[in-house]
């Protein structure tokens, strides 16, 4: 913060802090300049001071890899912090969060994304999840607001109803349940700062996730200026979303809270939704440079489900649920928290700890039209990691080891849904069908060296060992079978290793190969009559991969590209049984290939004008390389539900004095809709616009007004599809979850700082 203070009644000092938008992270070595003179330049963390200012004064704040910004000053400003957006050259020398080691993107020997908070900015802030559609490798099956499912490289595709074989973390505590299921649809992005994204297997960091991980990290307090804002936006379809925010920045303490909510009348027949949600973030520094802090976030959800439709009607009434889902009303509803507490630790100077204990709860019900869920989880663990930097052969090199221990008790029950015998009703509950109980625990122990074996060339080495297990209590006896037992899954070894080669200045080539796992889902250990499959085993695979990063054109051109080829065994597949039922099943082989690209350029088209073009592909050859599911022999086709090529592009334009537009096309490869590859999506192309003008209305008082439009062109596509859909009763079968038309928005934000 900018704090002034009078020196005589001609010259005052002036002192302040400079951060990186992007990060939060402070930025040193910054010259500050007056009248083309350095008067002063940044510490290492952050703070500068210009002595003997004569107000009124501009100053311009630069350093390579940051934009230039000029910023003017009188004697009536203080608190004011300076926030300089990252050039494509510092993209690049961001450091990871996520890794064990921190490690700066273009040293990471893997393919990971960044999403800062600008990026973060593009959408119109409704939905979090359709952000990750700007990641190549990573595609997202759209449903309704609740209803999205991720795959990242082809992994996740043929989930039943959400998302697995992915880890996701928000700030360290872990997202995804000890089963492996994830929901990212109820996180706000309004409470995100970055978003890491680690494509590919993890589990010599994290244990399970044959797929990635994702690392959701939310704003620093402590790097913020303290302030009061309210933010309101409104939509089509009378979607509506209120924000209000409160951040305090004091000496040796933050804090931060964030309270959102989310409603909707849904485009389509039973598609509402309403969500609230709230954050609490905090800091305490302590002696040493230690550091306690605390996370809290709860949601409250409400969502009524259209799920998927046939062709006739994705044609001919996309707005219109299916049947047994409207005439039923089903819908999910739930409580959801999070909390957390983690606390860092210099043992030495160069030798740290940071230990995190965390608790995660939901209680849930949901009406479908085959039953009605109701479900209560309560999730505990811990997670230590010790870091030293040290020398092997006088090599430097840092070392990363620690543990993992994560514990969830799920109690399930169902009932019967009686809808169709009280016309108009909507879900009525019936006599109980199921009642059980399933703890599963799992364990990880994991390291990681890396060493710098000359200037140029960084080797990286993990190893995680893993144990999972799970019990069942069945205390339903009406159907005179007993599931009651104790089921352990084999322990898993994940190896993994990797070089990063700088071959120029700023231009890196790496190769990696690493294991992955994924144990089955309790939906998938469990049969439609309710008893456990046994014969089940964890997902593996190894990934070998290889890539480039690196800078052109004086540093505006920022490029990655990387080859990766994923051999997965004993593929879990949901296989439909009947009418939205399913049973999980190994389903051999499949290998998944393919090649990303990403690209981002950055030009100053006149003094005040700042244009960033991007483009990011993925091109999929996914396939069943061994698969034979009831006598019929799948092998050598393609994936389903997973797109043959993505395709983002756009461009982003902000101005120095508050106006800013983007604009992003997608263009998306036909989908195969079911394993004998007889029926596929048509490709579709979508643009969507935002522009906003930020400015001060008075003293310490800032106004943001945007707008956009979604789907410019008004396109007719399959935003997510129902793999293998089956039609019972002579149905035709429900593939087809249609996307949204064109839609618009605006919102309006006003911020206090103080």
């Amino acid at each position: 913060m900018l704090i002034v203070g009078a020196q005589n009644s001609f010259s005052q000092n002036l002192t302040g802090q400079i951060l990186s938008e992007a990060t939060s992270e402070a930025i040193a070595n910054v010259n500050i300049i007056a009248a083309s003179e350095v008067v002063a330049v940044s510490g290492i963390d952050g703070f500068f001071t210009v002595e003997n200012v004569k107000f009124p004064l501009v100053l311009k704040f630069s350093i390579i890899g940051f934009e230039a910004q000029s910023k003017s000053f009188d004697k009536n400003q203080s608190d004011v912090k300076i926030y300089l957006k990252q050039s494509n050259e510092s993209l690049s020398e961001v450091r990871l969060r996520s890794t064990l080691i921190p490690t700066e993107l273009r040293n990471m020997p893997a393919a990971v994304s960044l999403l800062s908070k600008s990026d973060l900015e593009r959408t119109d802030a409704a939905n979090f999840v359709d952000n990750l559609n700007y990641v190549p490798g990573v595609y997202v099956n759209q449903g309704a607001l609740n209803t999205n499912k991720i795959n990242i490289r082809g992994i996740g595709g043929r989930a039943q109803y959400s998302t697995n074989r992915i880890q996701a973390y928000f700030d360290g505590i872990p997202l995804a349940t000890a089963e492996g299921e994830l929901t990212l649809d109820d996180i706000d992005q309004e409470s995100l700062e970055r978003v890491e994204v680690i494509k590919g297997p993890t589990s010599s960091i994290y244990g399970a996730g044959l797929g990635g991980a994702i690392n959701l990290y939310s704003a620093d307090p402590g790097k913020r200026q303290s302030h009061i804002g309210v933010k309101m936006q409104g939509g089509s379809y009378n979607t509506w979303k209120k924000s209000d925010v409160i951040s305090i920045n004091g000496e040796n303490s933050s804090f931060f809270a964030n309270y959102n909510h989310v409603k909707s009348d849904g485009w389509r027949d039973n598609g509402s939704y309403d969500r609230k949600s709230g954050l609490l973030n905090a800091k305490v520094l302590t002696s040493g440079n230690n550091s306690l802090s605390f996370l809290a976030n709860f949601v409250r959800l409400k969502a009524y489900i259209p799920s998927s439709i046939s062709e006739d009607d994705f044609f001919n009434d996309p707005e219109s649920a299916a049947y047994t889902w409207g005439a039923s009303r089903g819908y999910e509803s739930y409580d959801r928290g999070l909390l957390g507490i983690s606390y860092n630790h210099h043992l030495s100077e160069n030798f740290t700890n940071q230990t995190s204990i965390f608790l995660n709860f939901r209680n849930a019900y949901e009406p479908r039209p085959f039953d009605i869920l109701k479900e209560e989880r309560l999730s505990a663990g811990a997670r230590t990691n010790f870091s030293l930097a040290t020398a092997i052969f006088e090599k430097p090199a840092a070392i990363s080891f620690g543990a993992q221990y994560y514990n969830e008790w799920y109690e399930t029950g169902t009932f019967e849904n009686l809808y169709e015998d009280f016309d108009d009703l909507g879900s009525v509950r019936g006599e109980r069908l199921s009642n059980n109980e399933q703890d599963r625990y799992y364990a990880n122990f994991f390291a990681q060296l890396n060493l710098n074996l000359t200037e140029n060339l960084l080797v990286e080495a993990g190893l995680n060992f893993n144990t999972t297990g799970y019990s069942l209590d069945d205390f339903y006896t009406e159907d005179n079978i007993d599931q009651t037992g104790s089921y352990t899954f084999d322990a898993v070894f994940s190896p993994r290793v990797g070089l990063s080669y700088e071959v120029a200045e700023r231009k890196n080539l790496y190769a990696s190969v690493s294991h992955g796992f994924s144990t089955p889902t309790v939906a998938e250990t469990l049969t439609p009559e309710g008893q456990i499959n046994t014969d089940l085993k964890a997902e593996t695979g190894f990934n070998y991969e290889i890539g480039f990063k690196g800078n052109w054109l004086n540093n505006r051109l920022y490029t990655e590209v990387s080859l990766y080829s994923i051999q997965v065994r004993n593929l879990l597949v949901a296989q439909r049984v009947a009418e939205d039922q399913y049973v999980g099943i190994n389903a051999g082989k499949t290998d998944h290939n393919g090649i990303e690209f990403f690209g981002k350029y950055t030009l100053d088209i006149a003094e005040n004008w700042h244009m960033s073009p991007f483009v990011n592909a993925a091109f999929n050859f996914f396939k069943f390389d061994r698969f034979v599911n009831e006598e019929v022999d799948y092998s050598g086709n393609e994936l389903p539900g997973v797109p043959k090529h993505t395709i983002n592009a756009g461009i982003d334009l902000n101005t120095n004095f508050g106006f800013s537009f983007n604009i992003w096309y997608r263009n998306i490869g036909e989908i195969p809709l079911n394993d004998g590859n007889l029926l596929y999506t048509n490709s579709y192309q979508l643009v969507n616009l935002k522009a906003g003008y930020a400015f001060d209305i008075m003293k310490d008082f800032q106004l943001n007004i945007y707008g956009g439009i979604n789907n410019v062109f008004d396109e007719h596509y399959a935003a997510s599809v129902l793999p293998n859909a089956v039609g019972f009763g002579g149905a035709a079968p429900r593939f087809y979850y249609p996307g949204y038309p064109r839609n618009y928005f605006t919102g309006i934000a006003v911020n206090y700082f103080f």
